[in-house]
């Protein structure tokens, strides 16, 4: 990808990340899958595949973006975008955005050098399972309203619901610290963090409420710039989900037509009939303006910028629509079927339901992206 300035503006990945994809496609159609997904469904006690958390470890996956120094590829964010989009599209039942996404983000963009060597070659090689807690319960978190409070290397307080929170082994979680807020790195495993797994509509991601009692606790960044920094890690994170998003919908779309192509009715394909060929056309222009916004996101990303909090909210916001609509529009081309267990529609429709609420719902984002329009249209 290259930048606005460039003579020749080509948003496109290079060949050796078209190459990365495909490998990344091949990979999860044979690890992954809806066999695996089901395979959490149906085991309440597992929230994550194992298996395929070791399998996308042993590739490198995890730590795609995170430099050499401390143990990963130090390939870039491009790349990330690139197995995002494949994940999504498999519906991998790991937690790899909470981790990759979120947590490596965080302490990348604001951990120590000592934090840094002691974390990410950890999470490279997929020993370590991180989360990002935020919320705090209904509606959308502000400084204002947060009740969790860092206080002397301790931490006190509630998050509700962190995903993956049921089986991360560090948190990055915003609270309170002073007069202000800020970041700081939880190791889970401790006496003082107590958790309890939450029921959703996609059991395939975990989510769970966790509680601190004087759990121990590092501050990561500056003391008081804890939401300045929660801000940049969600704008990095929203392009990410995005590209899953987009994923997801693309899966969508070649489900229906493959179903539309393959069902007859009064001795007819249904995709000759006009009304599934609408459905169909809107699933394809939803996807093509979703994916023209994150590629925009991508770009943003990669080259850190001045436009990365536009192109985040604006791909967050085209993505989950699209996203809504393809798994909705996927089963309603199934008709009677795919509403069942056993056709794989509903897959898809949990997983664009729950990623549109994580990071912020799309009236957040919408929201965000109009009042940064308007900062930056009054400066």
């Amino acid at each position: 990808m290259t930048s606005w300035e460039d003579a020749r503006v080509n948003f496109d990945f290079s060949d050796d990340q078209k190459s990365l994809k495909d490998q990344a496609r091949k990979f999860l159609s044979e690890k992954a899958g809806a066999k695996v997904t089901r395979g959490i469904l149906d085991n309440e006690a597992r929230s994550y595949d194992e298996m395929l958390w070791k399998g996308v470890a042993e590739l490198g996956w995890l730590g795609a973006a995170i430099p050499e120094q401390h143990g990963g590829l130090g390939l870039g964010r491009l790349e990330l975008c690139v197995l995002a989009e494949e994940l999504g599209r498999a519906v991998a039942p790991i937690p790899f955005s909470s981790t990759v996404y979120f947590f490596a983000e965080a302490l990348m963009l604001a951990g120590g050098e000592a934090q840094k060597a002691a974390l990410l070659p950890k999470l490279a090689v997929g020993e370590l399972i991180g989360c990002f807690a935020v919320s705090e319960g209904p509606g959308a978190p502000a400084p204002a309203s947060l009740q969790a409070k860092f206080d002397n290397g301790a931490l006190n307080g509630v998050k509700i619901p962190v995903t993956d929170g049921d089986c991360a082994s560090h948190a990055v979680v915003v609270a309170k610290d002073g007069a202000g807020i800020s970041l700081v790195l939880v190791d889970l495993n401790q006496p003082g963090v107590t958790r309890t797994t939450l029921k959703t509509l996609d059991p395939t991601r975990g989510h769970a409420k966790l509680e601190f009692k004087n759990a121990k606790a590092d501050r990561l960044g500056a003391a008081g710039q804890g939401w300045e920094l929660a801000e940049a890690v969600l704008d990095r994170a929203a392009v990410l989900l995005a590209f899953e998003q987009v994923g997801g919908s693309q899966a969508c779309l070649e489900m229906a037509i493959d179903y539309a192509k393959s069902r007859y009715a009064f001795s007819r394909q249904i995709g000759s009939f006009q009304a599934i060929k609408h459905k169909l056309a809107d699933m394809y222009v939803a996807i093509e303006v979703a994916r023209s916004n994150v590629y925009y996101g991508a770009w943003a990303l990669s080259t850190e910028a001045s436009e990365l909090p536009f192109a985040a909210a604006a791909a967050r916001a085209a993505a989950s629509d699209a996203y809504y609509l393809c798994s909705k529009e996927n089963i309603q081309t199934h008709g009677g079927m795919g509403f069942t267990w056993d056709v794989d529609c509903h897959l898809f429709f949990r997983r664009s339901k729950l990623l549109a609420v994580q990071a912020g719902s799309p009236a957040v984002w919408k929201e965000k992206l109009v009042k940064r329009l308007e900062q930056r249209n009054a400066a």
